[in-house]
């Protein structure tokens, strides 16, 4: 269990992006053949540097610039589907471990989706490694630790990661450690891009969504089975997040062509969407995801 991945192994081309967002630096992105995954080369150092910009608007909540606005926007229609998703799973399951609602937030910026939690009776915790966001948050009354180690005698009914995944250095053990706090009956809800989506193929290295070096690891459908089969957890549903194609597809022609092409973006999100309806690769994926206790 959390044993040390191989992940970084046996890699090949496939790729150069660069970092559009703070260093304008180039970055390899390679391909694991084993786990149908890509994997950005080199990791930096300083990686928390990359994080300080303020571009990067999910540690604030800034609405100044019109990128703001639509970011902020998309996210408060989220937010209340997430909750909805998470309860209907709940009404599914029909049965709990244990009588609390407890949830578990990681990586929670700003706090926004635990303040939509807490405002329908859950018990809200948190995690969120930038003091910035971090002090953000308390203001609206949600306390959050910068890492899991605070929980690591609790567990949750439900833990969420929203497109933080490709952001964790340690995959094996982080995917272990998030395992130990899960409750028996419990679920993870891991949202992360698809680089299989057509909007990622039509773009290219200029894919909004690579945003190396911040995003260590682009997943497949087929990668987050395999990984978390690893550590005995299966994947139980696969839900699209159509609207992530179409934010996605704006920043990515940004970046292409250096205008805010609204109608081609808008274009490209429609037809990335459009295609996944027979192909299931939708530009951003929610799993659900569980303990497989026949494997343990």
């Amino acid at each position: 269990m959390g044993q040390k991945s191989d992940f970084r192994n046996k890699l090949e081309p496939y790729l150069e992006c660069k970092d559009f967002t703070v260093s304008g630096e180039s970055y390899k992105v390679l391909f694991n053949p084993g786990y149908e995954m890509l994997v950005t080369s080199p990791v930096p150092d300083d990686l928390d540097k990359y994080y300080k910009s303020a571009d990067y608007i999910s540690h604030t909540d800034s609405k100044k610039r019109f990128f703001d606005k639509l970011y902020q926007a998309v996210k408060s229609i989220t937010l209340k589907k997430k909750l909805g998703l998470i309860n209907e799973c709940l009404r599914l399951q029909n049965s709990l471990s244990r009588p609390e609602k407890n949830i578990l937030d990681v990586g929670a910026g700003t706090g926004e989706f635990l303040k939509v939690c807490k405002n329908n009776s859950w018990n809200i915790f948190g995690t969120e490694p930038d003091n910035n966001a971090r002090n953000i948050a308390a203001k609206k009354g949600i306390v959050l630790q910068k890492d899991l180690s605070k929980f690591s005698n609790q567990k949750f009914e439900i833990i969420t990661l929203w497109h933080v995944l490709e952001h964790v250095e340690n995959l094996s053990h982080y995917i272990f450690t998030l395992k130990q706090l899960l409750s028996d009956e419990g679920r993870l809800f891991i949202a992360v891009p698809n680089y299989k989506s057509y909007d990622a193929k039509y773009y290219k290295e200029f894919w909004a969504a690579f945003d190396v070096p911040r995003h260590l690891w682009h997943f497949s459908q087929q990668s987050i089975h395999k990984i978390f089969s690893k550590e005995q957890m299966n994947v139980e549903r696969t839900i699209p997040m159509k609207l992530d194609s179409y934010y996605v597809s704006l920043l990515s022609e940004k970046y292409k062509t250096k205008k805010m092409n609204l109608i081609n973006a808008f274009y490209r999100g429609f037809l990335s969407n459009l295609k996944a309806r027979s192909t299931s690769e939708f530009s951003s994926l929610i799993y659900v995801i569980k303990n497989d206790f026949n494997n343990d």
